[in-house]
């Protein structure tokens, strides 16, 4: 392995090292490589500053950085060059928190971007695109042959994020709440109160309304195992988000790709990665109105964008 040279009296003797983590809001992804190769990876729970708050990401970021580290055989203090793609980044706020926690962890220079960002990198390097990207939240994002980028959805649990884990787990509620009122009991409606441990239908309601939120992307698997056992309900509820997730990419579409063609378009995140139902119904939609679309159905994994542009930082 090539960290044994470190250990060659006559070997080399610059060694540079670079870290690229993809900070979700339900996953944290690290990998550590060298100039060409990767070294090691790591993961942990949730790092978006936004929804789990300073303390639990920065332990996120630290179990996922060491395991990582031991992989690759170096210490957190070794890496030369850090980015990392978190929700959020464009915010001043959030920029000054993720760099204190990561400015803590590792040393060198550290690179705070969006999560678009790296998902794009990952997806199509410095060429025009569109990723679409469905983790606990969602966004479209993309950039055309001009350099130009736009964006759609990803503005938010409460009023976007569509076809989004906590979009979909909150469907499916919706569904069996309405289901209910047409006197009904669903069977998604007994697998969600057995998930929560709910006992009666109004504990389930006070459940659904709670404040904060529920964390209604945690029902995502729920959703998906009823879905796999042929519930019609659940089923439903990931063809809407394959829609809507679709809608989302062809608002970006218009607005880059006016002449539309061969336009590249890739996706990511948990939700297109555990249901091939919502991957197969983003992509019929998509190419019902733009036929000559690339759809891309292998899920991109945005950590590897991340370390891409920690090694073209250094290179500038």
């Amino acid at each position: 392995m090539r960290w044994l040279d470190r250990f060659q009296p006559y070997g080399r003797t610059t060694f540079v090292f670079f870290l690229g983590i993809d900070g979700g809001g339900t996953k944290t992804s690290c990998l550590i490589g060298d100039e060409s190769a990767v070294l090691g990876a790591g993961s942990a729970g949730p790092s978006n500053v936004v929804r789990v708050g300073e303390a639990i990401a920065g332990e996120s970021l630290d179990a996922a950085i060491r395991q990582a580290c031991a992989v690759a055989k170096i210490s957190p203090a070794e890496i030369n060059r850090t980015c990392i793609g978190a929700s959020g980044a464009g915010r001043p706020e959030i920029t000054t928190v993720i760099s204190s926690v990561i400015s803590k962890l590792v040393g060198g220079t550290v690179d705070i971007v969006g999560d678009t960002v790296i998902a794009l990198q990952a997806a199509f390097g410095s060429g025009p695109g569109v990723i679409v990207i469905a983790g606990t939240g969602s966004i479209a994002y993309g950039r055309n042959i001009k350099g130009q980028t736009a964006r759609a959805g990803g503005w938010g649990h409460a009023i976007s994020d569509e076809g989004s884990g906590h979009w979909i787990g909150r469907a499916a509620v919706s569904a069996t709440v309405h289901a209910y009122d047409e006197q009904q009991q669903p069977a998604l409606l007994n697998r969600i109160m057995q998930f929560w441990k709910l006992d009666t239908f109004g504990e389930l309601v006070v459940r659904a309304n709670a404040s904060p939120p529920s964390d209604f992307a945690a029902l995502v698997p729920v959703v998906l195992a009823a879905a796999d056992s042929g519930d019609l309900l659940a089923r439903e509820v990931l063809n809407q988000a394959g829609s809507r997730l679709a809608a989302l990419c062809k608002a970006v579409i218009r607005r880059l790709f006016p002449d539309a063609g061969a336009v590249p378009v890739a996706m990511s995140g948990g939700v297109f990665r555990n249901s091939p139902l919502v991957c197969q119904v983003f992509y019929n939609n998509v190419r019902s109105e733009y036929p000559d679309a690339v759809v891309n159905l292998s899920v991109i994994d945005p950590v590897r964008g991340a370390l891409d542009l920690a090694r073209k930082g250094a290179a500038h």
